[in-house]
């Protein structure tokens, strides 16, 4: 006996079809704020480098790698067996005497695992 004629489903379909509306606007004003806190915190942040902040050139000139072959050093021969903590910070080396690059042989496998022919 409903005074209005309407039935009991009619507020459920209200409900159901605005639900999806007010969390699209819970979605949009959650993007306007971060969009808002973003601009606010990148306003507080330092603008770019200026020119001649950047760094430049050295006086004498762009600096140029170096590729040379190097020997280590002969260690010391005094009966005593060094551990590996001892070595790691002793051992220096020099500038080899040939500075040919070594090439690995033509029936050489090269490293293991390299999928090298191996020697026949």
């Amino acid at each position: 006996m409903d005074t209005f004629g309407w039935d009991l489903a009619v507020p459920n379909e209200i409900v159901a079809g605005s639900a999806p509306f007010v969390v699209g606007l819970l979605i949009t004003a959650m993007l306007i704020v971060a969009v808002w806190w973003g601009m606010r915190v990148r306003a507080r942040e330092p603008g770019p480098p200026r020119p001649e902040d950047q760094p430049h050139l050295p006086a004498g000139g762009a600096v140029h790698e170096i590729s040379e072959m190097r020997e280590p050093d002969e260690m010391p021969h005094n009966g005593r067996v060094l551990t590996p903590h001892e070595l790691h910070g002793n051992v220096s080396s020099r500038r080899a005497k040939d500075q040919k690059r070594s090439t690995w042989g033509r029936n050489s496998s090269g490293g293991f695992g390299s999928g090298g022919l191996g020697h026949h």
